[in-house]
C-alpha cells in the first residue's frame, strides 16, 4: 500500500476555553482527492491553516511529504501548494511580475520557470492581461492568477479553500476538471467548499466537519449509506449535521 503523502495527527487548536479544531485526524493518499464540508463555523478554514502553516496548533501534528509542517516548514511547503478563498496579490504587480516574485520565492530556473508562466498564464486564459497591474482585475482574474501560481513550482499537495469564489460556470467546470487531471497524474488534493455538486464530482472522498471534529469520512456511497434515508449528499450533510447538533 502506498505511504500517505498528507497526514493529519491529532490536531487540535484552541483559544482560550474554545476548541476550534477537536482531534483532527486522517490520512490522504497520493493522488487522492478529499473533499471537506461543514457548516459555517465548523473549523474548516481554521483547519487549512493548520495544515499549511499559517497557525501553529495547540496539539498535534500535520505532516506534508514526511515533514512536520511546523518544525521543517520550508521542506514541508517546498511540496505544498495553496489556494485561498480570497487570494492576497500585490495589486501594484502586474500577473506576469507576480509570477516572478512566485518563481523567486521558490527559488525556481528562471528560464523554464518563465516558459511555464506562459503556459498556467494561457490555460487559465490571463495571458491577455499579463502585464496588466493585478489592481484592475476581477475576482475571476484574481483567482486565476492565484491558481496559476499556485501550480509554478509543481506541488506534490494541494490546499484548496472554496476555489469557485468568483469564477462563472464555465471556469468552475474548467477548475474541477484541471483538479480531477492533477490528481490522477499523482497531486494530491485537500479541498473544502460548501459546492456539494462540486464535492460529488471531484472527491475521492468526503469529509464531513462539525464542531471542529472529524464525524465522518469516506467515499460518496459510504457517506450516504449513514443517513436512514438515503438521497441526495445534501440530505445526508443536513441530516448528520442537524443530529450532531441535536440535545
Amino acid at each position: 500500500m502506498t505511504a500517505p503523502l498528507f497526514t493529519c495527527q491529532h490536531l487540535v487548536k484552541r483559544y482560550g476555553s474554545a476548541t476550534v479544531v477537536d482531534d483532527l485526524s486522517f490520512d490522504i493518499e497520493p493522488g487522492e482527492c478529499l473533499g471537506v464540508i461543514g457548516p459555517n463555523g465548523a473549523g474548516k478554514t481554521t483547519t487549512i491553516k493548520l495544515l499549511t502553516g499559517l497557525l501553529k496548533p495547540t496539539s498535534g501534528r500535520a505532516i506534508i511529504g514526511g515533514y512536520d509542517i511546523q518544525r521543517e516548514p520550508v521542506a514541508a511547503k517546498q511540496l505544498l501548494g495553496y489556494i485561498p478563498d480570497t487570494p492576497f496579490l500585490y495589486e501594484k504587480l502586474t500577473g506576469r511580475e507576480f509570477m516572478r516574485f512566485v518563481t523567486g520565492l521558490y527559488q525556481l530556473p528562471e528560464a523554464a520557470a518563465a516558459r511555464r508562466t506562459e503556459e498556467l498564464l494561457e490555460l487559465f486564459e490571463i495571458r491577455d492581461v499579463g502585464d496588466q497591474l493585478i489592481e484592475d482585475y476581477s475576482h475571476g482574474m484574481r483567482q486565476k492568477l492565484s491558481f496559476a501560481s499556485c501550480f509554478l513550482h509543481d506541488p506534490s499537495i494541494v490546499v484548496v479553500d472554496e476555489p469557485w469564489v468568483g469564477l462563472d460556470p464555465k471556469n468552475i467546470r474548467f477548475v474541477k476538471d484541471f483538479l480531477r487531471e492533477r490528481a490522477r497524474n499523482g497531486v494530491t488534493i485537500f479541498m473544502s467548499t460548501h459546492s456539494l455538486s462540486v464535492i460529488e464530482d471531484a472527491a475521492d472522498r468526503i469529509g464531513i466537519i462539525h464542531n471542529g471534529a472529524l464525524l465522518h469520512i469516506g467515499s460518496l456511497n459510504e457517506i450516504k449509506a449513514l443517513s436512514r434515508n438515503p438521497g441526495s449528499l445534501e440530505d445526508v450533510f443536513l441530516e448528520l449535521t442537524n443530529a450532531e447538533a441535536a440535545p
